[in-house]
């Protein structure tokens, strides 16, 4: 419920939360009447499921027909003047390979000798703006792969909670240099690589991670 995830965030101390919903999720006013006075910013996004994997993207509003092929998404959001981040890229790849548990990216490779630098060669990195490297649903393992792999990519790297309820609010959030207070300011920010990943802002131990 809107009501919870608004007292979780204040309670922990956050100043914004994106909301990343796969399906596009709130209609605008809807949005607008659940969040405009709860004294911490929230903002709208889309994850999007391409053929690349799952791709957070802010500057679209809504779905649009053919943005599950990774290339048409990324004219959406070139055209919206948006950006895309490559959510989680390296969920399960170091898993024993099971029919629930595959890499989206390099399927049963099962991490199998992979390297940072391999893995940055993936035609995903060559179209998104940046990729997530603290993820709240990660192992710790995953995270550091991922951390390897934004440093080959001389990304910066986000941090997202991937929170689907309260539970986990801020295990991972990106720390902006300056205040976001709209969408505009969170694009803008991310274009200028003014911002940091860390860990563990929900328990009061915040830590920042440098690729």
């Amino acid at each position: 419920m809107p009501g919870d995830l608004v007292d979780e965030a204040a309670r922990i101390g956050l100043d914004g939360v994106c909301l990343t919903e796969h399906s596009g999720g709130w209609d605008e006013q809807e949005f607008d009447r659940a969040f405009e006075d709860a004294g911490v910013r929230f903002l709208r996004g889309l994850e999007v499921d391409t053929d690349a994997g799952h791709v957070i993207v802010f500057g679209l509003r809504s779905h649009v027909a053919g943005i599950h092929r990774l290339g048409d998404l990324r004219k959406a959001v070139t055209e919206a003047n948006g950006v895309m981040i490559a959510a989680h890229p390296f969920r399960h790849l170091f898993d024993p390979p099971t029919p629930w548990s595959r890499n989206l990216l390099f399927g049963d490779r099962n991490g199998g000798g992979l390297s940072a630098r391999e893995a940055a060669r993936h035609p995903l990195f060559d179209l998104v703006d940046e990729i997530e490297v603290a993820n709240g649903a990660n192992t710790e393992r995953e995270s550091q792969f991922a951390l390897e792999v934004a440093s080959e990519l001389e990304f910066r790297g986000t941090g997202g909670s991937d929170a689907h309820s309260v539970q986990g609010l801020g295990k991972a959030v990106t720390v902006f240099d300056n205040e976001i207070d709209s969408e505009e300011d969170l694009i803008e920010a991310i274009k200028a690589r003014a911002f940091k990943p860390a860990v563990d802002f929900n328990i009061g131990n915040l830590r920042t991670l440098t690729c």
